[in-house]
């Protein structure tokens, strides 16, 4: 059995040396260093010949990659390095790493073509003035061969151990049993239709209701394809940190089952929660955790691993405990064990992010994945807020104040383009077909000079301007995007009321483009979700390929296990807001005193949250209430949670769509009713109303796929925490005469029986 490996990825693990240090760092976008790398291969002689591709074997390794380029009648590879900037302070850690590159290719060639000896060239490119550097050197067949079988008999032993895990691992997953004693209702159903869809290699949208076990129900089939498709890797990603609990929880079941895996499971944390010293930049001159960091990580990966085969969850706690006890950074550790890590439990943004790190190893290194999306109906809104930039004149106004004297400039002249466009306008909001392209001139010159100045001054930038050079660097890749599936926009808006100043927003409507290239890269991909209906709207925006299964999983509960009644004597827009607060309490009462017991209630907003509640309160003190606040951190929503026990009794009051809208369990007599005040639908606005005229524009139903499908979704997520086991009883009011409406009806659930409320009598 082989072991295969792209050079850049042998050279990463066996030649890189010295401090983590991200300030000089090959800065162009990809499409400047392919456009780099092509005026490079433009000024050769004919004779040359560019990407070449080469492999090569050392005992059970095989190596591979394509070199940049070779000329012939030079005798001469090239390894082409786009930057901008100062090449004298490139670190010496890194032309050591790009030299090991060369010399690798170098070998392979020379093995290629019979060669005795060959020249080898290190090309670093600016990309701003379009000038080369060359560093040339000569080696002998013999010198590189020697170079080429120690890095390949350095990373061997690693290769063995990985062989041998891989090995055990998929015999073992083959032989995987199903965790528990039998599967719930529908649970079945969905193993055999996601195990199908990767054996097919097929995407498969899943509408799975709550509590049929979809984590376990997911993961479990995808494991037992691990050897029959041959799977590198399994991505189980989230929307939030609850699913990401979720998910490790249902990883640990599976492992402590009979006859487990020896699963690597990882989790994925962002870098603010991971950074232990937020204070210090990342470089060995301010973080002691990034000083040496290439020297230490061999060790640290070797007992990561190990902590892996003795505890098989590298959770975050488990991660940090190596990474400090070798002196390594947690965050980089863990992106280092996402090459060897069987599943990575991580936020979307980890696959579906332009620059996102799981989509570009996969890519890099010819995974085969297959991919979960839990919670998929999030993916939308996500998708939406990953592939759009703002910028904000506040932020740009205050660091233009302290902003170093030689960048003044270029962000005056970024000032001046904006205060253009802002003195046209008219009204407070106005979108556009596209974003000027003075602007955007401005823009990409201003980062440009920033990632100069970077480069020169290696002590950074203050956090206000390096956050804001980050949001233009992120405004002009969108910007070259841009496209029918964006907005353009300006909001203008008074702070302190002594100037206008506005916000840009190059705004994603349907993320579909980017993220159907990610769905078509994997093996396999799974969306589930208990709300992924209607069908159509989540295909449309998501980007699914035509041949997507689609299921709806039959649910597991019946519907007089949950009493669903419409109140449509009770309208909650917001011009009857005033009426209907103290019907809606009189009713939360009612309900309350017929079934004394834990219930939610859910509101458009917190301003309507607020007003019933202080009504409830005065009017009927004696029922316990508690309130989602604005802004709550994350001890705040679990102290929220932890209100709702199997003793206590009472209402709490949250905002549909929200932190506990979805994502919370809470079984049993933890919950036995929600109140839902509201259809969800988003706020009427002309942002909003923009993003109406866009989808009636592309799909022909700009009200429906802006308002209704989001809106209605939410609701049924929000109702879906009441029942959560086959043993749970409970009711949902839906308060809003539009709940009566024969489409909206058409939305909801099939299994419940909705039945007219009347007031009068009581519901």
């Amino acid at each position: 059995m082989s072991y295969s490996i792209a050079v850049r990825a042998l050279c990463e693990f066996t030649a890189k040396v010295g401090d983590l240090d991200l300030r000089f760092t090959p800065s162009p976008t990809a499409l400047e260093g392919i456009v780099g790398h092509r005026t490079v291969a433009s000024r050769r002689s004919e004779g040359y010949q560019s990407e070449v591709a080469l492999e090569g074997l050392y005992r059970t390794l095989k190596v591979k990659g394509r070199a940049d380029g070779y000329d012939p009648a030079q005798n001469c590879l090239e390894e082409v390095k786009t930057y901008r900037g100062d090449l004298s302070k490139q670190p010496a850690n890194h032309r050591q790493l790009h030299w090991a590159q060369a010399k690798v290719y170098g070998w392979l060639m020379c093995q290629k073509l019979e060669l005795a000896q060959i020249n080898l060239a290190l090309v670093y490119f600016d990309i701003v003035s379009e000038k080369e550097t060359c560093l040339v050197e000569a080696f002998s067949a013999g010198e590189l061969q020697s170079f080429f079988e120690h890095h390949c008999g350095l990373f061997l032993l690693w290769a063995e151990q990985e062989m041998a895990h891989r090995e055990a691992r998929n015999h073992a997953a083959q032989k995987l049993a199903f965790p528990h004693a039998d599967f719930r209702p529908g649970q079945r159903h969905l193993a055999e239709s996601v195990f199908k869809a990767v054996s097919t290699g097929r995407c498969l949208m899943a509408q799975a209701p709550t509590g049929i076990g979809k984590t376990v129900g997911t993961l479990f089939p995808m494991l037992k394809a691990l050897a029959p498709q041959q799977l590198d890797k399994v991505f189980f990603l989230t929307a939030k940190t609850p699913g990401r609990k979720l998910a490790l929880d249902a990883a640990q079941v599976i492992l402590e089952s009979a006859d487990a895996p020896p699963l690597r499971v990882l989790e994925m944390i962002a870098r603010d929660k991971a950074c232990e010293h937020p204070d210090k930049a990342c470089h060995g001159e301010s973080c002691p955790l990034a000083q040496g960091f290439y020297d230490r990580l061999p060790a640290a990966r070797q007992a990561a691993r190990q902590a892996a085969s003795e505890l098989s969850l590298l959770n975050q706690d488990a991660l940090r405990r190596v990474a400090l006890a070798h002196e390594v950074c947690p965050y980089y550790l863990s992106q280092e064990m996402a090459r060897w890590a069987d599943v990575v439990v991580a936020d979307y943004n980890y696959y579906f992010d332009f620059s996102a790190l799981l989509f570009g190893l996969s890519q890099a290194n010819n995974w085969k994945v297959a991919v979960l999306v839990d919670e998929a109906h999030n993916l939308v809104e996500r998708g939406r807020q990953m592939y759009s930039a703002t910028l904000d004149q506040s932020t740009l106004s205050g660091v233009r104040k302290t902003a170093p004297d030689a960048l003044k400039k270029p962000l005056q002249r970024v000032n001046r383009e904006w205060n253009a466009l802002h003195n046209l306008q008219l009204a407070p909001y106005q979108a556009y077909d596209k974003a000027p392209e003075k602007l955007l001139q401005a823009l990409s010159s201003c980062s440009a000079s920033i990632g100069d100045y970077l480069n020169d001054h290696p002590q950074g930038l203050d956090s206000a301007l390096q956050s804001f050079y980050f949001d233009m660097l992120q405004f002009c890749r969108v910007a070259e995007l841009f496209d029918e599936q964006f907005l353009f926009d300006i909001s203008k808006r008074d702070l302190e009321r002594k100037q206008n100043l506005s916000q840009l927003c190059l705004r994603n409507v349907v993320p579909a483009g980017f993220i159907r290239p990610r769905l078509t890269a994997a093996r396999s991909t799974v969306l589930f979700s208990a709300t992924l209906s209607p069908r159509h709207y989540y295909a449309d925006l998501l980007g699914t390929p035509p041949d997507t299964v689609w299921i709806d999983v039959e649910s597991p509960f019946h519907a007089d296990q949950l009493k669903v009644h419409i109140v449509s004597q009770i309208s909650t827009r917001f011009v009857h807001r005033q009426a209907s607060l103290e019907p809606i309490v009189e009713l939360i009462a009612r309900q309350f005193s017929q079934r004394p017991g834990n219930y939610l209630a859910f509101f458009s907003s917190f301003d309507y949250l607020q007003q019933v509640a202080q009504l409830l309160a005065e009017r009927h003190p004696q029922i316990s209430l508690w309130s989602q606040s604005r802004g709550m951190a994350e001890g705040q929503r679990q102290a929220f949670l932890d209100q709702f026990t199997v003793h206590s009794q009472g209402v709490g009051f949250a905002v549909l769509g929200g932190a506990f809208g979805e994502g919370i369990d809470l079984p049993g007599a933890r919950l036995i009713g929600a109140f839902i005040a509201t259809l969800g639908l988003a706020q009427l606005h002309p942002v909003n109303e923009q993003m109406k005229h866009r989808m009636a524009a592309i799909f022909g139903a700009g009200y429906d796929y802006t308002y209704l499908y989001p809106g209605v979704q939410k609701v049924v997520q929000a109702a879906g925490r009441v029942i959560r086991t086959q043993q749970d009883q409970g009711v949902v009011m839906l308060i809003d005469d539009r709940f009566g409406d024969s489409k909206v009806k058409h939305l909801l659930p099939r299994w419940w029986s909705v039945e007219q409320a009347h007031l009068a009598s009581g519901a």
